[in-house]
């Protein structure tokens, strides 16, 4: 059996989707001869923590782990909620405190490519043993945090391994790249060590044809899209709500905030007093000040539910019960390629996806190829109140279904088939 190190900043308990990617990846290798062999922070910042996933971890996995310093737990004597917001990327672009500002400032100019850059040192004298005790030939790195591919990219120098690098995101083209207050200096220093990645792995995994182009323009090594995915558990029966609920599950930052969307629910509700009677709005997990001051101001408060973090447990039941599914991007250009890892299960919940992002945005496609929903964006108002009616009256007789969706290709255990493939091991 092949011994594969993969090196990543997140791992149980972390929260949130970026976990997710290598923990199932994990699961699923030994089933095609490989070993996974982890190395993650012993005391990392997660800015979600979901102890649910402890129960997920592959048993008799082998979890190296080494102290991390971090910088966010001394800005946390600052301002607590701000360093957790930047940590976790929610920046707010409307109305910035100075403290913001200089918290923003100090992550983007002194703290290259990110804050955890101080564990690329420790992180590599360790591993260089631990790669020639256990006779390592092949580690993947996955980013973000991108500072976990310069750890790869000096193994590669010392121990002469095979070096993957796994990007969960883009690196300078990712929407909140720009609203770090980047000197110029620190621009080019970014574009610097992206070009270097790049350029020194032997071998690139995207989650999306986008990020396939915009790197195959940087890069000549061999790139791959291996998308994000579902995974099969046991379920307990859910009913679906009484209401017609409309549920988004994840962080709704500052620019996820689709206007034209609010103004048709709100229409709705104005001129349907049953729609108004069976109307529930809700926004599982961190929501932006921003987006609430919007729904407010559409008349939306007093149908909307905020639940708060939900466990993926939790996360997985409400999208069941669900009657609609929410999933919505940043409008813009950097936006088009970025494919949210809960698409995926919300395509396997088999609730419609009502999808609200830029034009182009390659989600669209993946959504109506799998038939089970559809993507606007930004400027259509009518077809979005048009669909959320015709779904309502669908609601109102029992028959909102999806019984044509096609979502196998997107499984975990498939997708992991594909990766060990693509790395050599596998045929």
């Amino acid at each position: 059996m092949q011994k594969v190190l993969i090196i990543t900043y997140y791992w149980p308990p972390a929260g949130g989707p970026g976990v997710q990617r290598w923990l199932k990846f994990a699961k699923y290798l030994p089933s095609f001869n490989v070993e996974p062999i982890v190395y993650a922070p012993e005391n990392p910042n997660y800015p979600i923590t979901d102890d649910s996933f402890l129960q997920e971890v592959p048993e008799g996995i082998r979890v190296y782990k080494r102290k991390i310093f971090e910088p966010y737990g001394l800005a946390r004597i600052f301002s607590k909620k701000k360093t957790k917001q930047i940590s976790a990327g929610i920046i707010t672009s409307k109305n910035q405190s100075p403290l913001e500002k200089l918290l923003l400032w100090i992550r983007g100019n002194l703290f290259i490519p990110d804050a955890r850059k101080f564990w690329i040192k420790p992180s590599v004298n360790f591993l260089s043993q631990l790669i020639e005790k256990e006779n390592i030939g092949i580690i993947i790195t996955t980013g973000p945090p991108h500072s976990v591919h310069l750890i790869g990219q000096q193994l590669k120098k010392r121990s002469k391994v095979q070096w993957i690098a796994d990007f969960r995101d883009p690196w300078t083209s990712i929407g909140y790249h720009d609203k770090l207050l980047l000197t110029a200096s620190s621009q080019k220093k970014h574009k610097q060590l992206e070009h270097l990645v790049l350029n020194e792995a032997d071998k690139i995994i995207v989650t999306s044809n986008t990020t396939k182009l915009e790197f195959s323009q940087l890069t000549t090594k061999p790139i791959t899209v291996i998308t994000n995915g579902y995974d099969t558990y046991k379920e307990r029966p859910v009913p679906l709500d009484a209401k017609f609920t409309v549920s988004h599950i994840g962080s709704l930052l500052s620019g996820r905030d689709p206007l034209n969307l609010w103004k048709a629910l709100s229409e709705l509700v104005m001129e349907s007093d049953e729609f108004k009677q069976c109307f529930r709005l809700q926004l599982a997990g961190v929501v932006s000040r921003d987006v609430i001051a919007s729904l407010e101001s559409c008349g939306l408060g007093p149908y909307l539910d905020l639940p708060g973090y939900l466990s993926h447990e939790e996360a997985m039941e409400l999208q069941r019960s669900s009657q609609v599914l929410l999933l919505i991007e940043i409008d813009s250009e950097e936006t088009k390629g970025i494919v949210p890892g809960k698409v995926f299960e919300y395509m396997a919940s088999k609730r419609p996806i009502l999808g609200v992002g830029p034009k182009e945005w390659e989600v669209a496609s993946l959504v109506e190829a799998s038939n089970t929903g559809i993507i606007f964006d930004y400027q259509q108002f009518k077809e979005i109140k048009d669909i959320l009616w015709q779904w309502f009256l669908e609601y109102k007789k029992g028959e909102l279904f999806l019984p044509f969706a096609k979502t196998e290709q997107y499984h975990r255990k498939e997708l992991t088939r594909k990766l060990s493939k693509y790395i050599g091991i596998w045929e």
